[in-house]
């Protein structure tokens, strides 16, 4: 299996096991070729439930379950202690929290910033889906909340931001701009009209990473791949949309506490 993208401050945390997964090294074909991990898409279950499970055993897990949220674009982050329910839906939300060894947790995204969180010393880990919405509204403040109540201190969290659509192919309109503006005219500098263009293009993981920084964590990594650019490493809902393609496979973020 293709090893993942790994944040070197997490990396370097014994006790912790992560990776930031491409779509390579699953048994999807297709246009979900070939580590889709998205139980939304329209894969086949078991070869998506195949793909999740080669996700647990690289990191080591004694499960083949990681547990995902159903991602709803919101600022809810989730306290997990054990594996949901079987055969129920999993519980709405955009993060997971635990402080369980060997439990995965993880987020999935097709050009949206996931964010894995650590500390090593409380043992709590954390990841968090930060499209837009969710990073404008909350959702990275509220998934440090969650991990202190965990035991967690904000000054012994690392975190790094993995693989996400990059401001030189994220176009957004007008309405988009004003969202952002409506909050704080200093939101402006995450946006830019490239030369000979008329419309403003998004930097999403510098504002996360902007958004991250106001919180007094220990440290932020920032993975500079850009899901869009790189079909043969990521799936990309922009990119899927622009080629008119039926469907789109997501890849997955994930981390656990050994």
């Amino acid at each position: 299996m293709t090893r993942p993208i790994e944040a070197r401050n997490l990396s370097d945390l014994s006790g912790i096991r992560h990776g930031f997964f491409t779509r390579q090294g699953g048994v999807s074909d297709g246009i979900y070729a070939s580590l889709n991990c998205g139980l939304g898409s329209n894969d086949d279950s078991e070869k998506v439930a195949q793909n999740r499970a080669r996700v647990a055993l690289h990191l080591k897990s004694s499960s083949p379950v990681v547990l995902t949220p159903y991602q709803i674009h919101s600022n809810q982050a989730l306290v997990v202690e054990d594996a949901f329910p079987q055969g129920e839906p999993p519980p709405r939300g955009d993060a997971l929290v635990t402080r369980t060894p060997g439990l995965v947790i993880g987020i999935l995204t097709a050009d949206c910033g996931p964010v894995l969180f650590a500390d090593r010393h409380a043992g709590v880990v954390a990841a968090a889906h930060a499209g837009w919405r969710g990073a404008v509204g909350g959702i990275l403040q509220e998934t440090v909340a969650a991990m202190e109540t965990l035991g967690a201190r904000r000054d012994h969290i690392d975190a790094a931001i993995g693989p996400c659509i990059n401001q030189l192919n994220y176009e957004v309109g007008p309405e988009f701009r004003e969202q952002f503006l409506k909050k704080s005219s200093e939101y402006e500098r995450f946006f830019q009209i490239p030369s000979g263009q008329t419309k403003a293009h998004f930097d999403l993981p510098g504002f996360i990473e902007a958004e991250l920084a106001q919180l007094g964590l220990n440290s932020i990594e920032s993975q500079a791949a850009c899901t869009y650019a790189d079909e043969s490493q990521f799936f990309s809902f922009r990119r899927t949309t622009h080629k008119n393609e039926p469907d789109y496979g997501r890849q997955i973020s994930a981390i656990s506490v050994a």
